[in-house]
């Protein structure tokens, strides 16, 4: 028997609320299988399934909250069989008082009736329909009624909740990560030029942008120099089983998500610039997996869109380094001997000494340069 945990979905989460389950007992899944829906304090994120089996049991129902590492459902192991359960006695009738139908009765009287697709939507959204006024006929509390309220209450306490777990992760950053910090200016000419052409020749799907560039050169970097790409947990340091790129997402009712684009280093830059433009839509649209937003093992955040020339980083625990781009800007350049115009970006790195020290990302910034000056190899 498989007991099956609400998983940490990154340092900030300590609950979830469970929105939907996307299995029944009995279903046959498979690892990688969307199972459920939980609600976070930064987002709605599918569940996936971590083993093969069959399902037994759902442990909780839709819009309980529970702790991280809670049992939310027990699944059979490929081969095995089902546990002889033991019949459970029938209780013998009760008698109810006549006393206590009658006030059973008053009580429903006096709660507002409401229809089933609204009951449902009230319990995934966590709100109590015994404090709502009902629109419909009768005084019946509707499915609008219950969206009507949703979308009042849940801007603020969402906020509220986000802000609380990014401030309670970057504290624990803080307060146990001894951060060291470094600064390159790359030159971006060759970058930009190729960028161009690329474009110029390209399918509009095809079409690559900056962003998509400096990610894949970081992930090429990574390769040449991996400890950055890892986690320190007990007391070491554990490298990553693949460059996995967490991206900086700002959402639009505010707050951040890091999720991960996988495996960045081995994809072509129009995948990267795709599987990117994919993974923006959905974080903003609240449909992130689970796996997106616990892979992630190094974090890069792009501010160029908001106009800052250079960004210092707090690094994601257990993460061990962040990367930052500021915007893209020409500056004067010293090019062969000539003073001319050249596109450049500072970029940044944030990363924990425990891990790496300045002499290694050093080496990590020159190489990401060296990476971008030959972008038709990237």
């Amino acid at each position: 028997m498989i007991e099956f945990d609400l998983p940490s979905l990154g340092a900030d989460m300590d609950e979830g609320t469970l929105l939907e389950w996307k299995i029944h007992p009995g279903d046959k899944v498979h690892r990688g299988q969307v199972i459920a829906v939980v609600d976070t304090a930064k987002a709605a994120v599918e569940v996936e399934c971590w083993h093969d089996g069959t399902v037994f049991e759902l442990l909780i129902g839709v819009g309980t909250k529970v702790p991280v590492g809670t049992p939310i459902a027990t699944l059979l192991e490929p081969g095995e069989t089902l546990p002889s359960v033991r019949p459970t006695p029938t209780p013998a009738p009760v008698e109810t008082p006549v006393t206590a139908l009658i006030e059973g009765t008053m009580a429903s009287a006096s709660r507002p009736r409401v229809s089933p697709a609204a009951r449902k939507r009230a319990a995934e959204l966590s709100i109590n329909v015994d404090e709502l006024k009902g629109s419909g006929p009768q005084g019946v509390v509707t499915l609008e009624d219950v969206e009507d309220a949703g979308r009042q209450a849940e801007p603020t306490d969402r906020n509220r909740a986000m802000r609380h777990a990014i401030a309670v992760a970057m504290s624990r950053s803080k307060r146990e990560i001894p951060h060291y910090y470094l600064f390159e200016t790359i030159p971006l000419g060759n970058a930009m030029a190729w960028l161009q052409a690329h474009n110029a020749q390209s399918k509009p799907q095809q079409r690559v942008l900056p962003s998509a560039l400096l990610l894949k050169a970081v992930a090429v970097a990574l390769r040449e120099l991996p400890q950055l790409n890892g986690f320190w947990k007990n007391n070491a340091f554990q490298p990553a089983t693949g460059i996995h790129l967490g991206v900086a997402i700002t959402l639009r009712q505010g707050g951040l998500v890091a999720p991960a684009l996988h495996d960045v280093a081995d994809k072509t830059l129009t995948q990267v610039m795709s599987e990117l433009a994919s993974l923006v839509e959905r974080a903003r649209n609240g449909s992130l997996r689970s796996s997106e937003l616990s892979d992630a093992s190094v974090t890069v955040t792009q501010l160029g869109d908001q106009g800052v020339d250079s960004v210092l980083g707090v690094i994601y625990p257990p993460q061990v380094a962040l990367i930052g781009f500021g915007r893209i800007c020409e500056r004067p350049w010293v090019r062969d001997g000539q003073l001319c115009v050249m596109p450049t970006v500072v970029t940044s790195l944030a990363a924990d000494h425990r891990a790496s020290d300045g002499h290694y990302g050093a080496r990590f910034l020159g190489e990401v340069r060296r990476v971008l000056q030959t972008p038709e190899n990237l």
